[in-house]
């Protein structure tokens, strides 16, 4: 572990105010945790950043693969790892997830995997309890920081007695919520670190697998049971009238919504304690599940034959919130508001990103774009994107539109990337642009501001700085197209350089050339950091000639 840079106050009582992240990483830091890693997405980023600070051995991966595949070579080792993402980066970790359910593992393995009801800062509502379904691992879900800090600390213990992968499920409510925690440091001693072989369990060819399978599914039924008689569930008596049922925040907005109301609080959500719930629901003339986002929940005990009041789809969206809560129980629909109107988001002012988008936008290029604070450029004025689907799916996407369109529209097809999100995953986009390459070749575009800015200044491969903003290696993106034979490579300074960057993307465009331009300049925002980043470590490492100048 690093040297802490900030020791968590408690008060006289032994009590701090944690957010939901700060306390899965105080959590992580009384388990032992081996190494944390993970790729940074709101609202999960500030776990690992919390708990390097703190102390921890902390790393951002390229992306949630890697991290995902890092993590369970600890869990191989018998260490401790927590893994953090949000829920869109559980699509990119989902082909580990899904053996490492297989294989099992020795160490614990806890995925703190974060939901974004209401799509503050995301895509897509993607509800990450469906995962654990198909996966079939555990799942617990606090519902406020003290939650937060006990679930992690269970989280592992459940993962070392059955060897199992475990999620930890927060929503942006918890994450950023802050609330009293109590830190007990009550956790079970983590194992020894050590390699033990064993073929049949960690090699999942098709032989192994078959017996792996059925293993898992007796690991889930023992889970279930201990999730009856010992879970961290637990139920508050009411008014035989009307009980009810959630997890998560939403048990918090049910208890003031409705005072009166029995409730039964789960804290593990898969495997569902199925006889508990039963129990429950049959004391109560009408019975409701309270849930954020998939219907869940209600999905699985009306499956099961428990007699659970059908929810209204409109409750599927946003957040919920008291209100919200009380309409739901009066039944019908709940009133349409509609959200006082706010100043649009755009790019921030001097950001490097700005010309490089009007350059776009004067060519009248058709822009495949990608995920990133440069995805703003999408917005009024400059409304110069046409695309954004996921990470790294510009290149893809303008490929696809590069061998379909006529010739003219073709010619004029561009994919914008950012530099950490090309790394992430757009790496592979650009092998196929080398491969299957369209008739009328293609142009990519990295912005390369430097840093990894929407999630909060990041670093990643390319900055040549590790999480803590210590000397890592360095990728350099150009560096890889042309290992890859992109015959057009060019390294712009997207503000000084601007009509050369003009005038040699109209020549890629008209000459079907493929080309690679990096328009680098550092994030206005994260300049002076870079600066003063950069100087401390050129005065811990002094004139090393190994030493990689990346702010330009």
């Amino acid at each position: 572990m690093s040297k802490p840079k900030r020791i968590i106050e408690l008060n006289p009582h032994g009590i701090a105010l944690l957010s939901g992240d700060e306390a899965i990483a105080l959590a992580a830091l009384h388990c032992g945790v081996t190494l944390g890693t993970g790729y940074p997405g709101t609202p999960s980023t500030e776990i690992l950043e919390t708990f390097a600070d703190l102390g921890g051995n902390a790393q951002w991966a390229p992306n949630e693969k890697v991290a995902a595949e890092v993590a369970l070579g600890v869990a191989f080792a018998s260490g401790r790892t927590l893994l953090t993402m949000k829920h869109v980066g559980l699509n990119v970790a989902a082909d580990v997830l899904f053996t490492a359910a297989y294989s099992g593992v020795t160490g614990g393995y806890v995925l703190v995997c974060a939901d974004d009801p209401g799509m503050a800062s995301s895509q897509n509502e993607q509800d990450t309890r469906r995962y654990a379904v198909a996966a079939g691992v555990p799942m617990l879900e606090p519902s406020d920081s003290q939650e937060a800090y006990d679930f992690t600390g269970l989280a592992f213990e459940i993962s070392e007695r059955w060897q199992i992968p475990v999620i930890l499920r927060v929503t942006t409510r918890v994450c950023h919520s802050h609330s009293s925690v109590h830190p007990h440091r009550k956790f079970t001693e983590p194992l020894k670190p050590g390699f033990v072989r064993n073929i049949p369990e960690r090699v999942m060819v098709p032989a192994h697998a078959r017996p792996a399978h059925r293993r898992l599914r007796k690991k889930l039924a023992e889970i279930e049971e201990w999730n009856v008689e010992n879970g961290p569930n637990w139920t508050i008596p009411g008014s035989e009238n009307l009980g009810l049922i959630a997890s998560g925040v939403a048990a918090m907005h049910a208890l003031e919504a409705a005072p009166e109301a029995a409730l039964l609080k789960l804290g593990m959500t898969h495997p569902l304690p199925m006889k508990l719930i039963r129990d429950f629901a049959a004391n109560y003339k009408r019975c409701v599940a309270i849930e954020e986002g998939d219907p869940y929940l209600n999905d699985a005990l009306r499956a099961a034959g428990i007699a659970l009041e059908p929810r209204l789809e409109s409750y599927r969206f946003g957040e919920l919130n008291v209100n919200r809560v009380r309409h739901l129980l009066a039944g019908g629909e709940e009133p349409q508001t509609t959200p006082p109107r706010g100043k649009p988001p755009q790019l921030c002012e001097g950001c490097p990103h700005r010309s490089t988008f009007s350059v776009l936008k004067e060519l009248d290029c058709i822009v495949a774009g990608d995920i990133g604070c440069y995805t703003l450029a999408a917005m009024p004025p400059l409304q110069a994107m046409d695309t954004q689907i996921c990470m790294g799916a510009s290149i893809g996407v303008g490929l696809g539109m590069r061998h379909t369109l006529p010739e003219e529209q073709a010619r004029r097809v561009v994919s914008v990337i950012g530099d950490s999100t090309f790394l992430h995953s757009g790496v592979t986009g650009l092998i196929e642009m080398a491969y299957n390459t369209p008739a009328t070749g293609h142009v990519v575009i990295i912005v390369d501001n430097g840093i990894t800015a929407m999630t909060g200044l990041q670093e990643h491969p390319g900055t040549g700085r590790a999480l803590d903003h210590s000397r890592a290696g360095r990728v350099v993106p150009e560096e890889i197209a042309r290992a890859l034979g992109i015959p057009n490579v060019q390294v712009f300074n997207p503000v000084k350089e601007l009509d050369r960057f003009k005038q040699e993307l109209q020549c890629a465009l008209e000459s079907g050339m493929l080309s690679v331009f990096v328009a680098r300049q550092p994030c206005i925002l994260a300049f002076g950091k870079i600066k003063a980043y950069e100087k401390a470590i050129a005065e811990t490492a002094g004139d090393c000639a190994c030493a990689q100048p990346v702010a330009e």
